[in-house]
């Protein structure tokens, strides 16, 4: 039995030295953190269960991988130890037990709680305020020097100075924090390697330790990093008596934290609720989490609790259910959307992510799977973030059997046959037959959908059964339906059939962004419909415009006036337009009371705002006839910022971009009744 187990303990180790590699060396993980974690827990577990088995060398005994060769190595003078991972609300209660149990204050201890950010960890060294080493975590005692590299990044201070007064600078600083990339800022990282024919990076995590880590420094300081700082190693010269006072001593000295999400509690109970509301929101924030870490707060009961090999105990983290995860495909299909597109789909083994089980994933077009090179049977990294649909993010090639099959676009369209077509300078394939039954129905859903006319009730298996029936064949047939039409149908009972009538009646009655985005014109989305409606008022002026008028709206270029004139100069579309108006849709009248101060104007957002969510705060600005972007530039009209705001501060200072704080910025939206 004992060599059973040596066997599978030789095996995880050297399975999690090899992912160790890919992850921390390579920046190129071959599975989902889920997965590892689901190997480290085991190898914990069987190492528990027998202790004489547990070497020196085992991943459980160190943090991290070997550092980089082509990088100086630097020892750390206190070992940056990793975080025990626990993966549930008991979890966090067994934690605040033991700890309660080892210090003897059953229900006295105060805890902080605050985001765990995904990306890759650092120490910065300071001697008498000035920045002399900044080395990456490593194997937990010695790293790799980045120095040159770190000091390219504006959220690091070259020279500490107290920004009170109140305290004096320490002779000696080493802190740790986490070098990140903001989520939109890695979006517009990977666009630009995409147009330069370069690889995307697989998510921020990669392209954050990927640009630290380069051997050029003029590489890391084109890439948009930031950072936080979490704690500290040897600190000299000063004294805190808790973790929360020492990141406010840290953002005295110009160090930058995470403030606005640090939150401290007073009972594990509370810990819990704001792991909650963390895991809740995570997707609100301008960067990437997986979890929430949790801290004793007084640092004398730090120091009394200590640490283990490789990880301390008075800190934990709580760990969220899995964004990423692995699987296998089964086969490959594809969907024709309403404009036509034939998006191939890759059908999964069930599994389970962010606490839903995925069976679908999008693989988006033939160059995605081309590029990416995924074929049916491959083992893959499957992803979902909040209500995104799930996409396949890489095969894993090294688990290939050779029986995975490479796989082509269809040449005719799999629901109609029509010959599917391909534009000069497009990614999707096409059917070109307006009549196609996908077509139909996807352009339906989208028209009953919230965004649009919100017909609350009728979904797809209703509007399905609709079409088979011959009940309705296009957007205005729904409000030609009866009472009697709807009982005709399976399950359907005399209250739901009221109910759905009573929507369809108070579904007529949109205002014109509404109704233009219910049309389903390529490439008008809500925003672009927005626009449209507030420079054209009525929908007879839409239905009027001409080119060079659509191309004086600011917002609408060439690609979006061509589609709306297409649109427009259909005349199946025009009579589709007169019979919703003949069936009763009446539009509200656009108001007009004054010009809003914000229309037209483009906004960027940095840092965190107390009133309202970066979600909230971007739909307010679209509602008042604003614009949105991701990135500083010459066209910025504002940039709002909250608190711990990031590199984009500095690139608007020195653009001369005006910079507005959050009552400023409520300010303008109440003047523009947004």
């Amino acid at each position: 039995m004992k060599t059973t187990i040596q066997e599978e303990i030789d095996r995880l180790r050297d399975l999690i030295g090899y992912h160790n590699r890919r992850y921390y060396v390579l920046d190129d993980p071959e599975i989902s953190d889920a997965e590892y974690d689901r190997l480290f827990q085991r190898l914990l577990e069987l190492e528990k269960d027998h202790p004489d088995l547990v070497t020196p060398d085992s991943p459980t005994q160190r943090v991290g991988a070997e550092p980089q060769e082509a990088f100086t190595q630097v020892r750390h003078r206190l070992p940056m130890l990793s975080l025990e991972n626990v993966f549930g609300e008991e979890g966090v209660r067994d934690f605040g037990a033991r700890v309660s149990r080892f210090l003897g204050q059953a229900g006295l201890v105060q805890f902080t709680v605050e985001p765990k950010m995904d990306g890759l960890a650092v120490e910065l060294v300071y001697e008498r305020g000035r920045l002399t080493v900044a080395s990456t975590r490593g194997d937990g005692y010695t790293g790799e020097d980045v120095t040159r590299n770190a000091k390219t990044i504006l959220a690091i201070p070259l020279e500490l100075k107290s920004m009170s007064g109140e305290r004096t600078v320490p002779d000696l600083l080493e802190v740790r924090g986490e070098i990140y990339m903001e989520t939109e800022a890695f979006k517009a990282l990977n666009r630009e390697r995409v147009a330069e024919g370069l690889p995307p990076f697989a998510n921020p995590r990669n392209a954050a330790a990927g640009s630290l880590r380069q051997l050029d420094p003029r590489i890391t300081a084109r890439r948009p990093l930031n950072m936080f700082c979490y704690g500290v190693g040897e600190l000299s010269d000063q004294t805190f008596e808790t973790q929360y006072a020492l990141m406010l001593g840290l953002q005295d000295w110009g160090l930058r934290v995470n403030r606005p999400h640090i939150r401290v509690c007073d009972t594990i109970e509370e810990v819990i609720g704001f792991c909650r509301q963390f895991e809740e929101r995570r997707s609100q924030f301008a960067f990437e989490i997986d979890g929430a870490v949790i801290k004793v707060n007084r640092l004398d009961l730090q120091a009394r609790l200590g640490e283990k090999t490789r990880s301390p105990r008075w800190a934990t983290a709580f760990k969220f259910k899995a964004v990423q995860e692995t699987t296998r495909i089964l086969k490959i299909e594809v969907q024709v959307g309403r404009t036509g597109a034939l998006t191939p789909v890759a059908h999964l083994e069930p599994v389970e992510v962010g606490g839903v089980v995925v069976r679908r994933a999008t693989l988006h077009n033939q160059d995605e799977i081309t590029k990416k090179d995924i074929r049916e049977g491959d083992a893959v990294v499957v992803q979902r973030a909040g209500d995104v649909i799930p996409e396949v993010v890489k095969a894993i090639v090294s688990r290939r059997t050779g029986h995975e099959k490479p796989y082509i676009m269809p040449e005719t369209c799999p629901v109609c046959g029509a010959e599917v077509r391909r534009r000069e300078g497009e990614a999707a394939f096409r059917c070109p037959n307006p009549a196609c039954p996908a077509q139909v129905r996807a352009s339906l859903r989208h028209f009953i959908s919230k965004g649009a006319m919100d017909i609350d009730g009728l979904g797809d298996k209703i509007l399905g059964r609709l079409l088979e029936q011959g009940l309705i064949s296009d957007e205005a047939d729904i409000y030609a339906l009866t009472r009697e039409d709807l009982l005709k149908l399976d399950k359907i009972e005399e209250k739901s059939a009221a109910n759905l009538m009573q929507a369809v009646q108070e579904s007529k009655h949109p205002t014109l962004a509404k109704f233009i985005y219910a049309l389903g014109i390529r490439h008008v989305g809500e925003h672009v419909a927005s626009l449209l409606a507030n420079h054209f008022q009525t929908l007879e002026g839409f239905m009027n415009a001409g080119r060079e008028e659509l191309l004086l709206i600011k917002g609408i270029g060439e690609e979006i006036a061509e589609s709306i004139l297409s649109y427009l100069e259909e005349p199946s579309h025009r009579e589709l337009i007169r019979r919703l108006l003949a069936s009763g849709i009446a539009l509200e009248p656009v108001v007009t009371s004054r010009p809003s101060p914000i229309a037209g104007k483009v906004f960027v957002l940095t840092g965190s705002m107390e009133t309202l969510t970066r979600t909230e705060a971007k739909e307010r600005i679209v509602r008042s006839g604003g614009e949105i972007s991701s990135t500083v530039g010459k066209s910025t009209d504002y940039l709002v910022v909250g608190t711990a705001p990031g590199s984009k501060l500095q690139k608007a200072r020195e653009l001369g971009v005006t910079i507005i704080d959050e009552p400023a910025f409520l300010h303008l939206l109440e003047a523009s009744h947004g």
